[in-house]
Order: C-alpha cells, then sequence, then structure tokens
C-alpha cells in the first residue's frame, strides 16, 4: 500500500511555482531552472521538447499502477551494475498487458505525449531510494524520438546538460542504417558516457513531482544528457528535494 507523504518539502516549490505561473502564466517554464548562458533559439527549441506536466495521475491511478507492478517488481534483487554503467541502484521490467483502468492511464499518455503509436512494451524502472541514473545520452537503436515517463511514490530532479551534439547525436539516418560494425561511432560514444561538465556549459534542472508526466523529444533527447539526481544533491532552486523509492513507468515510439 502506497504511504502518501502530505508535508513534503515539494509542497513549498509548488505553492511557489503556483504564486509564479500565475504571473507569467507557464507552470511548465516554473518547474524548470536554467543555468549557464542559454542561446535564445536553444532555450526555446528546449522548451519545446522537454514538458512536465504535474498532476498527471491522481492519487488513486498512482496506487493502481503500483498495486499491479509491485507483485512482481518485490520479487526482484536491486542491481548496481548496468550495461552501459549508467544506472546503479535499480530493478526493472517490461509489461505488455494492463489491467484495463491502468491501460486508460497509458493511453492518456499516448494522446499527450505521441504522435502516433507507442511500442508495445512498457518499460518499468524502480530506483531504490539510494540508486541513481547518472548522466547518458539514450540510443536511438532502441527507441525513436520520444520518451515519456510517470512519476510514482516520489519527487525527483532531472538534470540535463548540453553535451556534444555531433558525437552523440545519433539520429542521422545514416547512423539508423548502418550495420553496427559500420555504425561504430554512435554505439561507441553512447557506450561511453559524456561526462556531463557544467563549468562554461548551459544546463538545466527539472522538477519532477510525484504523479506528474514528463515529456522529452528531440533536441532534449540528442543533444543533452540527462540524469536523476541523487539524494545527496537532490535539490531544486535552492530547495531540497527528498528522493525515497521512485518508480518510472516509461513509455516510447519506435525508432
Amino acid at each position: 500500500m502506497i504511504i502518501l507523504n502530505r508535508c513534503s518539502p515539494i509542497k513549498q516549490i509548488l505553492r511557489r511555482c503556483h504564486r509564479q505561473a500565475v504571473e507569467s502564466g507557464s507552470i511548465k517554464a516554473n518547474l524548470t531552472a536554467y543555468f549557464g548562458k542559454w542561446p535564445e533559439n536553444e532555450k526555446q527549441e528546449f522548451r519545446q521538447h522537454m514538458r512536465i506536466i504535474p498532476d498527471f495521475i491522481s492519487e488513486s491511478e498512482e496506487q493502481q499502477l503500483h498495486e499491479e507492478i509491485e507483485p512482481y517488481m518485490s520479487r526482484l534483487r536491486y542491481e548496481f551494475d548496468h550495461w552501459d554503467d549508467a544506472i546503479h541502484g535499480f530493478r526493472e521490467t517490461e509489461r505488455k498487458k494492463w489491467f484495463p483502468h491502468n491501460r486508460e492511464v497509458l493511453e492518456r499518455v499516448r494522446q499527450v505525449a505521441f504522435d502516433g503509436a507507442i511500442m508495445p512494451y512498457v518499460h518499468i524502472l524502480d530506483l531504490a531510494p539510494d540508486g541513481v541514473i547518472k548522466p547518458h545520452v539514450d540510443s536511438t537503436r532502441y527507441c525513436g524520438t520520444t520518451i515519456s515517463g510517470i512519476s510514482l511514490l516520489s519527487d525527483s530532479v532531472m538534470r540535463l546538460v548540453r553535451t556534444d551534439a555531433q558525437r552523440y547525436q545519433q539520429h542521422s539516418a545514416d547512423a539508423a542504417t548502418e550495420p553496427e560494425s559500420k555504425g561504430s561511432e554512435p554505439d561507441a560514444a553512447y557506450r561511453h558516457q559524456p561526462v556531463a561538465s557544467l563549468e562554461n556549459n548551459f544546463y538545466a534542472d527539472l522538477l519532477l513531482p510525484r504523479r506528474s508526466l514528463y515529456i522529452m523529444s528531440h533536441t532534449a533527447r540528442y543533444n543533452f544528457t540527462h540524469e536523476i539526481l541523487a539524494k545527496e544533491q537532490s535539490e531544486f532552486q535552492g530547495t531540497p528535494v527528498p528522493k525515497t523509492r521512485r518508480i518510472s513507468i516509461i513509455c516510447r515510439n519506435e525508432p
């Protein structure tokens, strides 16, 4: 059973964001904190391609999703080595068949986040309280232009750091069609994860409230590393964001 924390410091941040939203008319912008000198065209693209929808699901919908996946997830052990060294302290699975009420939630995700169909298997990523998702650039071998995730059980902070677009950009027609032996540069860049350098760079921290939906596409996926900050670094605009166990329900489109 989910225990709801109604006294989280996240409430302070959301109240502040709400006040800012009344003035600016944009909650999305106020869940994103920008650092460094952003070229205006890149910031505009980023705002289009990295969206956050707070309260995308209700408390009861969160509980229904959790109740469906927990019996299986609780039998798995948390792992601390990942094939590309991007995740530590995690367990994961994929699920194709869902209870009808949860299928309705996933259909809402498809309608809001995707222009067309999503991959039939939905990725479930369970991150332990001490778990971390390191800075990485997703490989386009396994999914298309868009990833969208519902955050369950915990608030968290996602950081996206501008990286070397030429080296890590993988969505050219040639890279998509070359065999693995020839198309080694995109995969080599992917498997050796880039350093998310903040010095002389520009980046963004995004608040992902519990029960929110994030939608990451195009520029945000290809030109930036992304990570979930460890609990020791988890803060947003100076306010600590306690990160406990976090489950992501992740949908993707076809490569």
